[in-house]
């Protein structure tokens, strides 16, 4: 039993460093600590699609080029062409609340308050990023 429980201490300590640390002896935290994302659910009154695709293909271009934006995905469900989802991701919280400062987006906001029939946001933290 003294054995068992031995190997078992030897393995969940194994299993630890391994999913603490990456190559080059970087913590996992180090990867991802402090990343934000602003998730976006949105539906766009039907008639108005065409003018809303144009102000967020124009909002989500010149985010992507701010200091502190990783990425700014607009995404169209395949069931719903009136649903779209965004995937906004930042270097931290800061960086997001700067984004929603600039020229550009109030812009975006101006122009589309009335194209929207509803819209659900969630504010997340990036636990892990697994990408190639």
């Amino acid at each position: 039993m003294l054995k068992s429980m031995s190997a078992l201490a030897a393995t969940l300590a194994i299993s630890a460093a391994c999913l603490t640390l990456l190559p080059g002896g970087k913590r996992a935290e180090a990867q991802s600590a402090g990343m934000f994302v602003n998730a976006v659910d949105l539906d766009i009154v039907p008639a108005e699609r065409e003018k809303y695709l144009a102000a967020i293909k124009e909002n989500g271009a010149a985010a992507a080029k701010e200091p502190g934006c990783r990425r700014f995905d607009i995404l169209n469900l395949g069931s719903d062409p009136n649903h779209f989802f965004l995937y906004e991701v930042y270097d931290s919280e800061a960086a997001f609340k700067a984004h929603r400062e600039t020229d550009h987006f109030k812009k975006y906001m101006a122009i589309t308050g009335k194209m929207v029939a509803k819209r659900e946001s969630r504010q997340m933290s990036v636990i892990a990023a697994n990408a190639k």
